[in-house]
């Protein structure tokens, strides 16, 4: 049986909800879910996870533009697009997937 959530969507629906638009849809489901830890979980992973990358983007990518590195660009944004997928479908099949790190600090975070 699949729970429902304070949304009012099911705990995966929701889960996957939390990555699609990165942080933005974490920070939403992270105030709207009050009661089911494993959304909770997923928005705070979720917020963290895009968050640095966001912040780290904005930060490098003077030194990419003006340096050419755009092979490595690519590079690492098809490997954080296939990251985004892979979230995404674990938390549709209900998978509760850990980070490193950032999924320890979730955990830590995303407490009901």
């Amino acid at each position: 049986m699949v729970s429902k959530t304070s949304s009012g969507l099911t705990e995966n629906v929701a889960g996957l909800l939390c990555y699609l638009l990165g942080w933005i849809t974490g920070l939403i489901f992270f105030f709207v879910e009050s009661k089911n830890s494993y959304v909770r979980f997923l928005a705070v992973q979720s917020m963290l996870k895009f968050g640095i990358v966001h912040i780290l983007f904005w930060l490098f990518m003077p030194r990419i533009f003006w340096g050419g590195n755009w092979g490595w660009f690519q590079i690492v944004n098809l490997a954080l697009f296939a990251l985004w997928i892979v979230l995404m479908y674990k938390a549709y099949t209900g998978e509760r997937y850990k980070l490193p790190v950032i999924g320890e600090l979730a955990q830590r975070f995303s407490k009901v």
